[in-house]
């Protein structure tokens, strides 16, 4: 099988495609989730599952022959950010591919520093989700911010990323880039734009 978790919107075909968003936990409730699907946004296609990789999924060890999370590691904590990569080499069957992408703040850093523009600073934080410009008072944008889970809790650059990963056991770690997987079942579920300005790492179990 093939995982895709974080997923959001996008359903791929031939992928197990789930996302730990309180959004969707709502929206698949029994009656409140129609009033749930009306007051928060987006709607999530039928085909996404409710699952959190970091609290664990219920998926058989060493079944998965790919697995893909695209900007989804940065809105986890450290702490469940490491979980989520234990759990996720315990999913990976011997030999299989884990895809992942994130921002890059390295390069997020170095544009900010190379930027003498007076409005640097409040578009990077803008840009890394870092920052908010205002708070939420409504009950509607309360409730929207709260169950949302759209900032940023962790940011990562290459070699820190690629120690975590080595410590949960993945091994022949590199960047990657669009399309470049020797195994064809990422083209369905990657998208170039994703890759822009961020860092894509490729390892196997």
């Amino acid at each position: 099988m093939n995982l895709h978790y974080g997923c959001g919107l996008a359903v791929a075909e031939g992928w197990y495609n789930c996302d730990a968003s309180p959004t969707l936990r709502l929206q698949r409730l029994p009656i409140l989730g129609t009033v749930a699907r009306h007051l928060l946004k987006p709607v999530f296609p039928s085909g996404v599952e409710y699952g959190n990789i970091a609290a664990g999924l219920k998926i058989e060890e060493n079944s998965c022959a790919a697995i893909y999370c695209c900007h989804v590691l940065e809105h986890l904590s450290l702490e469940d950010a490491r979980s989520a990569l234990r759990n996720t080499y315990r999913y990976l069957r011997p030999g299989g591919l884990f895809r992942l992408v994130v921002p890059d703040f390295e390069q997020q850093v170095a544009g900010y520093i190379a930027n003498k523009d007076p409005n640097a600073l409040p578009n990077f934080l803008t840009y890394t989700h870092l920052g908010r410009t205002t708070r939420a008072k409504q009950p509607v944008a309360l409730i929207r911010e709260f169950f949302g889970n759209s900032y940023h809790l962790w940011m990562w650059d290459y070699k820190s990323l690629a120690k975590e990963l080595s410590g949960a056991g993945f091994r022949e770690i590199r960047r990657c880039y669009f399309g470049d997987s020797r195994n064809p079942a990422f083209l369905s579920v990657e998208h170039q734009g994703r890759f822009e300005w961020a860092l894509a790492i490729e390892c196997t179990k």
